[in-house]
């Protein structure tokens, strides 16, 4: 397979961005390769600039749930460019498109159009904390909510220490009101209600942890939050930036049926264009600016393109009731391949179309058994595949994306890979 192109603009680019990349995981650094650099995508297929092409199950990390440049969508948004790229005004479409989230999430009252998940997060937080009088946040090691300051944490030595920060640039006081409990365990969020009483505005998680791989809850878990939360008065927050038109078309409120009090949308709602939102009960989310004190504003927010793609996305979702059967039925049988590698212990969480890979004997139920994982099995796993056509993401942490793009023969020859390897 020749890369010698990727390899030309990836030096190319080491001289002009950090890392040469956007955002850290394209340098593949963990895989001790070269980023491939993409020159088109279509459906579940995308092409390297050495015209190399791989069956894709990135799906730009989730929102390409119909494939890559879906024909319909492709066309709303070509007309849609036609009468402008940003107005940095109300238009219908804003309306529109909050119809249909709010359809989709009938527990939710309000929503608010930004232009990423961690915008998203961020704004939800705030105005949890403008609703309740409130500073502390409750988050999960191993739950990724963006990367806003006071969520760049994970949990020290203790559970019921604050965290401290887990990047350079953060100062501490930005994290000293995060706290960290550990994902599926009860226990570890009830210390730190009993130690913070009246004091946790918000506890935000991941309903199907897909940052530390994919991470399910536990039965009974999430109605545990609900429960807890409401007796405390702390706002819930389900991070559906993942999850949200991907697990079902109400994402994973309607497939746990369990209903938080805020929730945070990207990707998917966006149609895979910069779009994001947060919804939540009107109380909460009349806290908001103008109508209440909580500030949040941006100049392309609800960007008249971006929400065009999602008004044309949700709609094929919309109209194909038995898309997200048949997305859970491969990723079953990508599941089952996945099992039957004979390259030592092996352990697969899947949930609908999201599943990752674990290269250990443990259940993979939180961070610490996901972080047991053999990453040299990863590595040599990554490059079996990549070597033979199948992109997957180049990190033990993410998940695998499936989408109605994917074909039976597709999922076939995936498989006979992974079998092989």
């Amino acid at each position: 397979m020749d890369t010698s192109k990727s390899a030309e603009l990836f030096a190319r680019a080491k001289a002009l961005l950090p890392g040469g990349v956007d955002s850290p995981v394209r340098a593949f650094g963990a895989v001790g390769r070269d980023p491939l650099f993409i020159a088109k995508a279509a459906g579940d297929r995308i092409t390297d600039v050495d015209g190399n092409e791989y069956i894709d199950y990135v799906g730009t990390w989730g929102p390409a749930i119909l494939g890559h440049a879906h024909p319909q969508v492709v066309a709303a948004v070509q007309k849609a460019c036609e009468n402008g790229l940003s107005f940095g005004a109300p238009t219908a479409l804003e309306s529109e498109l909050a119809e249909r989230v709010l359809d989709a999430y009938p527990v939710m009252e309000r929503v608010r159009f930004v232009s990423s998940g961690t915008e998203a997060v961020m704004s939800a937080i705030r105005a949890a904390r403008g609703y309740t009088g409130r500073d502390r946040i409750l988050k999960f090691e191993g739950c990724y909510h963006g990367h806003a300051d006071g969520l760049l944490v994970k949990a020290g030595s203790g559970l019921l220490t604050n965290a401290v920060p887990d990047s350079a640039g953060v100062p501490k006081g930005y994290t000293d009101c995060t706290l960290v409990a550990d994902y599926n365990d009860r226990s570890s969020v009830e210390a730190l209600f009993d130690r913070y009483p009246d004091q946790i505005a918000a506890l935000i998680v991941e309903p199907v942890a897909a940052n530390m791989g994919v991470v399910p809850p536990k039965p009974g878990f999430l109605e545990f939050l609900r429960d807890i939360t409401r007796r405390n008065g702390t706002v819930l927050i389900f991070d559906e930036v993942i999850t949200g038109f991907r697990l079902s078309y109400g994402g994973a409120v309607d497939y746990y049926q369990v209903a938080p009090d805020m929730v945070t949308l990207g990707k998917i709602v966006g149609g895979g264009m910069p779009l994001a939102a947060y919804a939540g009960l009107q109380p909460i989310m009349d806290t908001v600016s103008p109508v209440g004190p909580v500030y949040q504003a941006g100049t392309l927010s609800g960007n008249p393109i971006a929400v065009t793609a999602g008004l044309e996305t949700l709609k094929l979702l919309r109209e194909d009731p038995g898309i997200y059967d048949h997305l859970a039925a491969k990723g079953e049988a990508l599941a089952e391949a996945l099992r039957s590698m004979e390259t030592g212990p092996v352990q697969v969480n899947q949930v609908g179309s999201l599943l990752s890979v674990f290269f250990t004997d443990r259940p993979v139920t939180d961070y610490r058994t996901s972080a047991s994982s053999d990453n040299d099995r990863f590595v040599a796993y990554f490059n079996h595949m990549l070597d033979h056509g199948i992109y997957i993401a180049p990190s033990r942490f993410e998940a695998m994306f499936l989408s109605g793009a994917h074909t039976d023969e597709d999922i076939a020859r995936t498989c006979e890979i992974i079998k092989k390897s």
